[in-house]
C-alpha cells in the first residue's frame, strides 16, 4: 500500500515483550515495513500473554507486522540478520545490555554495514549506569519509578498498575525517539557531509519518570514526598470517583475555579464558594477529605443516569466509569470507530483499538493481521538472494523456521 507516511521504512525488530512491540506497533501503522524477528520453534514470548488459549497480546501489537523466526544462537541466522541490516533503515532490540555486542551484532558492526542505521536498544535501566545489568520488567520499573509510591490509597500499600504503563510510556516515547533520529541520518550535516545512524538507549524505567511531573522539585520544595490520594487530587479539588444511589461510579474533576463553583452550586450549597477551606483551589486541595465527603453525599442520592445528565447540563468535566461493555456499546466509540473488527482466521474478527493519532492528510492504517510464527521467513530468505535448496537445509538445522 502507498501513500502512508513510513512507506519504504524497513525496522528489525529483535525486541521482546511490551514496550518494542508497542513502539513498532505504531510505526507499523504508519506504513513501516516491521520484520519481527522471533526465536525459531518457539515464538515471541508475548504469543503466551492471552486468554483462553487465544494469543490476545499479540494478535493487538504484532498487527501489521512480518514474522521472521531465526535462532539467534546459530552464526547462520546472525548472517541473516546481518543481510537484512542492509536494506534497513532501523534496529529495535530488547536484549540485556551487552547482549547484542555478544551476537556479533554490535552497533559498530552494524553501522559498518549500514551507517545510517537507527539501533534503539531497550532495557529496564539503560545502557549504562550500575543497574543496567538487573533484569527490568515493567512492574520493577514501576515500583522504582516513584510510580507506586504515588498510586493506591494512603492507608494501604502502594498499588501497581494493571497493565504494561511502564512498557506503553516507554513505547511512545521509542516510537517518538526513533522518528527523530531517522530524521537525523536522513539529513547531510555532520564532519563527512552525510547524516549517520545513532543508538536510542532507552530504558523503561526514565519515561515512567518523566511522564510524573515535578516530584522532584515538590520534594526539594518541601522535604516530602507527596502521598497516595486514592482518586482524590493534590493538585485539584473537587476531584474523585464517586458512588450513585443504584451503586455505579462517576469520575469528576472541577479543576478549574469556575467550575467548582457551579458544582457547589448544582448541589445546592452555593455558600461553600464564600466560605473559608473552600473558597480557593488551594484551600479546598488542603480540605479535599471534606470537599470529597460533601459532593459524595449529594451525588449519593442520585442514579448515575440522573447526576450524569446533570453534570453535562452544567458543563462540569465528568464520566460513568465505563467497563468494557459499556465502552463497546457507547455512540461516541461506535461514531469514531476507536475500536475496529480486524479479520482473523482463527477467530473470525478480533476487536483492538484503531490507528491513534489520526492525521487528516495520511492516516494509518491497519493493513494485515498479526502474522503466524515465520510466515514471512521464506520470502525474506527469498529476497536476500537465498536458493530453495540453501532455505531448506536452514529450516532443517532449525536455524529458520517457517
Amino acid at each position: 500500500m502507498s501513500g502512508l507516511p513510513l512507506d519504504g521504512v524497513r525496522i528489525l525488530a529483535v525486541e521482546q515483550y511490551g514496550a518494542g512491540p508497542f513502539g513498532t506497533q505504531f510505526l507499523a501503522d504508519q506504513g513501516a515495513e516491521v520484520i519481527k524477528i522471533e526465536p525459531a520453534g518457539k515464538g515471541d514470548p508475548l504469543r503466551a500473554w492471552g486468554d483462553g488459549g487465544i494469543e490476545a497480546q499479540w494478535k493487538v501489537y504484532a498487527r501489521n507486522k512480518k514474522s521472521m523466526a531465526l535462532d539467534l544462537r546459530d552464526p547462520q541466522a546472525i548472517a541473516i540478520v546481518k543481510k537484512l541490516v542492509e536494506g534497513a533503515q532501523i534496529l529495535v532490540e530488547g536484549f540485556r545490555p551487552g547482549r547484542l555486542e555478544e551476537m556479533d551484532l554490535a552497533p559498530e558492526t552494524l553501522w559498518a554495514i549500514n551507517p545510517k542505521l537507527v539501533i534503539v536498544r531497550i532495557s529496564g535501566y539503560g545502557q549504562s549506569g550500575p543497574y543496567k545489568e538487573r533484569p527490568g520488567f515493567g512492574s520493577v520499573v514501576e515500583s522504582m519509578s516513584g510510580f507506586a509510591s504515588r498510586n493506591g490509597f494512603g492507608d494501604r500499600e502502594p498499588v501497581l498498575p494493571p497493565f504494561a504503563l511502564a512498557d506503553s510510556v516507554a513505547g511512545l516515547q521509542g516510537a517518538f525517539a526513533t522518528i527523530v533520529a531517522l530524521r537525523a541520518a536522513e539529513q547531510d550535516g555532520g564532519p563527512n557531509g552525510q547524516g549517520r545512524g545513532q543508538v536510542v538507549d532507552l530504558a523503561l524505567l526514565e519515561p515512567l519518570y518523566a511522564i510524573m511531573g515535578p516530584e522532584a522539585l515538590v520534594y526539594q520544595l518541601t522535604g516530602r514526598s507527596r502521598p497516595r490520594t486514592g482518586s482524590s487530587s493534590t493538585t485539584a479539588s473537587p476531584r474523585n470517583v464517586y458512588e450513585t444511589s443504584d451503586g455505579k461510579f462517576i469520575g469528576m474533576s472541577a479543576s478549574i475555579q469556575t467550575m467548582a463553583e457551579r458544582v457547589f452550586r448544582m448541589i445546592g450549597r452555593e455558600d461553600l464558594i464564600t466560605t473559608e477551606g473552600f473558597r480557593t483551589n488551594m484551600e479546598r486541595v488542603k480540605n479535599r477529605e471534606e470537599v470529597d465527603r460533601i459532593v459524595g453525599a449529594w451525588i449519593k442520592t442520585k442514579t448515575l443516569a440522573d447526576v450524569a445528565k446533570t453534570f453535562e447540563e452544567q458543563s462540569i468535566t465528568a464520566s460513568p466509569i465505563y467497563e468494557q461493555d459499556d465502552i463497546l456499546r457507547d455512540e461516541h466509540f461506535r461514531e469514531r470507530e476507536v475500536i475496529i473488527e480486524l479479520p482473523d482466521d482463527q477467530l473470525g474478527t478480533v476487536p483492538m483499538q484503531n490507528v491513534s493519532p489520526r492525521l487528516s492528510e495520511t492516516p494509518g492504517v491497519i493493513r494485515s493481521p498479526a502474522p503466524l510464527r515465520g510466515q514471512h521467513s521464506v520470502a525474506l530468505l527469498e529476497e536476500l538472494g537465498y536458493g530453495a535448496a540453501e532455505i531448506e537445509n536452514l529450516k532443517e538445522k532449525g536455524v529458520v523456521e517457517g
